[in-house]
C-alpha cells in the first residue's frame, strides 16, 4: 500500500429535494492499494456515497478526485478509473459470458485483448463458462460475472457493493480470496457488505458510516485495540452469590447462575494482571477450575457505534 490517495474527497454534501440530507459533510482519503470497507446501517449513506463517487450521483456541494481526475471537470478520466459491481444483478439473460466481458471492455474505448480477459476469466473460474449463457448461471457465478465485468476495462479502483449477497459461506470465502489476489495486483478495493465477519476478513481499514456523517475511519487493528474489550470467564468449583467488596477494583460480572466469573478488560488501557486478580479471588475463598479467553468482535464494536447514535 501507497500513502497516495486512490480517492480524496473533501465536505461532500448530498441533499435531496425532500430535504433528506443523505450526505453530511464527508471528509475522506482511501489510499492506492488497500481494501477499504464501508460499514453502516441499511439508509445510513452508503450507496449515495458509492453513487457519488462513481458519478451517479449528483453532490449538493463538496469534491471528489479519482486518481487525480476531479469527478465533475475531468469526469470522463475519473470514471474510467472505476470498476463498479453494483448489489443488483444486471447482465443480458441470453448474452454469453465471454461476450457479456467483452462488451463491457469496449464501452470503455479499450483494444480486444484476449488473453487479458482470459487471465480475469480464469482467475474468476469462469473460464470453462465462457460460451455459457448468462441465465444459465448459479447467482454466485452471476456475481462473478459483474466482477470479471467491472475488471474488463483494467480500472484502478474497484467498488464491491454487497457482493456476497445470497452467496453461500463457501463461495463467499472464495471470493474473498479472489478480491485479495485482486488486491494483490495494486486494484483499490472499496467493499460495503452487511455481513461484518467479512469486513473483519477483509478491510485493511474501516469507516463507519450513520445518518450521512463518517463516524470513524480507522485501521482494523487500531479499531480492535482502541474499542475491542477482551474477557476473561472464569468457571468456578462452587456457584457464587454475589462479588465481594475486596474485587471491587475489577470489572466482574457473575454469569451462568453464579457459575462463571467474567472479568473484562481492555487488553491496551488495562493495567490489571490476570495472575493478581487470579491470587486476589483465591484469597477471597473464590477457586475457578477453568479459565477462556474471548475477544470482542468488529459486529460488537459496530453495534455499540452506531447504537450509541
Amino acid at each position: 500500500m501507497t500513502g497516495a490517495s486512490a480517492i480524496s474527497i473533501s465536505g461532500l454534501h448530498k441533499t435531496y429535494a425532500n430535504g433528506l440530507a443523505a450526505l453530511d459533510g464527508i471528509d475522506l482519503d482511501i489510499h492506492r492499494g488497500e481494501i477499504f470497507a464501508l460499514l453502516g446501517p441499511n439508509g445510513a449513506g452508503k450507496t449515495t456515497l458509492i453513487g457519488a463517487i462513481c458519478g451517479l450521483v449528483r453532490p449538493s456541494r463538496g469534491s471528489i478526485r479519482v486518481c487525480g481526475h476531479d469527478i465533475v471537470g475531468d469526469y470522463r478520466s475519473a470514471r474510467a478509473a472505476i470498476g463498479l459491481v453494483p448489489q443488483e444483478l444486471t447482465t443480458d439473460a441470453f448474452v454469453s459470458v465471454g461476450d457479456t466481458v467483452r462488451f463491457s471492455r469496449g464501452l470503455f474505448g479499450k483494444p480486444a485483448d484476449p488473453a487479458l480477459l482470459e487471465r480475469i476469466l480464469r482467475n474468476l473460474a469462469l473460464w470453462e463458462k465462457k460460451d455459457e449463457q448468462i441465465r444459465r448461471l448459479s447467482g454466485g457465478m452471476k456475481r462473478r460475472v459483474m466482477i470479471a465485468k467491472a475488471l474488463a476495462h483494467e480500472p484502478d479502483i474497484l467498488f464491491l457493493d454487497e457482493p456476497t449477497s445470497g452467496v453461500d459461506i463457501e463461495l463467499r470465502k472464495s471470493m474473498w480470496a479472489q478480491v485479495r489476489a485482486l488486491r494483490d495486483t495494486g486494484v483499490t478495493i472499496i467493499l460495503t457488505t452487511h455481513y461484518i465477519e467479512e469486513a473483519e476478513e477483509m478491510a485493511d481499514r474501516i469507516g463507519v458510516i450513520d445518518k450521512g456523517r463518517l463516524i470513524l475511519t480507522e485501521t482494523k487493528t487500531a479499531l480492535m485495540q482502541r474499542m475491542g474489550k477482551s474477557q476473561m470467564i472464569f468457571t468456578l468449583s462452587t456457584p457464587l452469590q454475589r462479588i465481594p467488596d475486596t474485587l471491587a477494583v475489577y470489572d466482574l460480572a457473575i454469569a451462568a447462575d453464579g457459575n462463571e466469573l467474567v472479568y473484562t478488560y481492555n487488553a491496551e488501557e488495562d493495567a490489571h494482571d490476570a495472575s493478581v486478580l487470579i491470587d486476589d479471588m483465591r484469597a477471597s475463598n473464590i477457586r475457578p477450575k477453568r479459565i477462556e479467553c474471548r475477544q470482542s468482535s468488529l459486529e460488537e464494536i459496530f453495534m455499540q457505534l452506531v447504537g450509541a447514535r
